[in-house]
């Protein structure tokens, strides 16, 4: 990346900061409205999580890291913010994956596939975006939206609420998710931040783990083809058969 490339970052990603700080003036910056009932709650992201592809690998990971950190976050998130509760992992959170040459649509053409709402819940229900078909379990848009599934069923069936929507975020190059989130819709019988803390000390949501739990890594993708991923009676959709949680 040159001077110029920094430039054009940094007075990006200023332009949306003060347009979150504006919006936002009494609180940290929030990067996510969640319409909940008929109210937009404020949600505070407290994470700092930058991949910027460049030309050449050898020598210049680390020299990236480090002008993503002075050249552009720095300059863009004020001293205010940047406290003991963001999360920045001593900079592991700057292109973690290391080389990062092919990105853009060369990196990922291709790849929308089937309508995601279509193999997932309608209009009922939110989803990441991401399809499914033709990934390999090691992506998360795959084996973390059939997690999220799996969590929501073993909620409802432990009688912890009786609707549940599960968000994981996920950083390339970082297998612990970044967040959970978990909306209970008002049906909670405990607060959703204890729910949240009830997932996290039962599932493992790294990618590996979620694969070697669910037992991703059979030729089963073939009965994805139709009728959906999720609400199938069938015992190679594992992610439909509830864990018992322990809380």
């Amino acid at each position: 990346m040159s001077g110029n490339d920094f430039a054009f970052l940094s007075e990006y990603f200023s332009s949306s900061c003060q347009q979150l700080e504006d919006k936002y003036s009494d609180s940290r910056i929030t990067t996510l409205d969640l319409a909940l009932g008929c109210r937009c709650l404020e949600y505070w992201d407290q994470t700092v999580y930058s991949c910027t592809e460049f030309r050449t690998f050898p020598l210049v990971g680390q020299w990236i890291a480090t002008d993503l950190m002075e050249k552009v976050i720095k300059k863009v998130i004020p001293d205010k913010y940047l406290d003991d509760r963001t999360i920045l992992v001593d900079g592991d959170h700057l292109n973690p994956s290391g080389r990062f040459v092919i990105g853009g649509s060369d990196g990922d053409a291709g790849l929308t596939r089937r309508k995601i709402s279509i193999e997932t819940y309608g209009g009922w229900g939110a989803h990441g975006g991401g399809a499914f078909s033709r990934k390999h379990p090691t992506k998360v848009d795959r084996s973390a939206a059939y997690a999220g599934r799996w969590i929501a069923k073993s909620v409802v069936a432990a009688g912890l609420a009786d609707r549940c929507l599960v968000q994981v975020s996920y950083g390339i190059g970082i297998a612990e998710p970044l967040s959970i989130f978990v909306d209970t819709y008002g049906t909670g019988s405990k607060s959703d931040a204890e729910i949240t803390d009830i997932v996290k000390a039962n599932f493992d949501l790294r990618p590996g783990h979620i694969i070697r739990e669910l037992n991703l890594l059979r030729p089963i993708y073939s009965k994805t083809a139709a009728y959906g991923h999720f609400g199938r009676d069938d015992p190679d959709f594992t992610w439909e058969k509830p864990k018992t949680l322990k809380f």
